[in-house]
């Protein structure tokens, strides 16, 4: 079984994810805005479907595809851990970069005066 991870580094499945982001879309929709062949698309929505981020709703005689935000936001938790470690680097990054470069004040031009 792939990994949430592993999933989502598919190119493909991420084009289809970046389309669901605005609105719910049909195989045929997805098909048409990717140029991918139908049965390329059904194929990573099953993926996606069974990995849990995006489901389907029957609507008359097609099926639309949204995204699961439940996935996304475990996705989101696990990153958090990250961005806080690279948050306190840049931090100090920009504080390093400042004491070897302080900021210039602004200097006010003289105004020129118009004869």
């Amino acid at each position: 079984m792939e990994t949430a991870f592993e999933i989502i580094a598919e190119p493909n499945r991420r084009a289809i994810l970046s389309l669901l982001i605005t609105s719910q879309q049909s195989v045929g929709e997805i098909e048409r805005q990717l140029r991918m062949p139908q049965p390329m698309v059904s194929k990573h929505l099953r993926v996606l479907r069974e990995a849990g981020f995006v489901e389907a709703k029957v609507d008359a005689q097609r099926r639309l595809y949204q995204l699961k935000p439940e996935r996304f936001q475990e996705l989101d938790e696990w990153l958090a851990q990250f961005r806080r470690f690279w948050s306190r680097h840049v931090d100090a990054l920009e504080r390093h970069l400042d004491r070897i470069h302080p900021p210039e004040e602004t200097k006010k031009k003289p105004r020129r005066r118009i004869q």
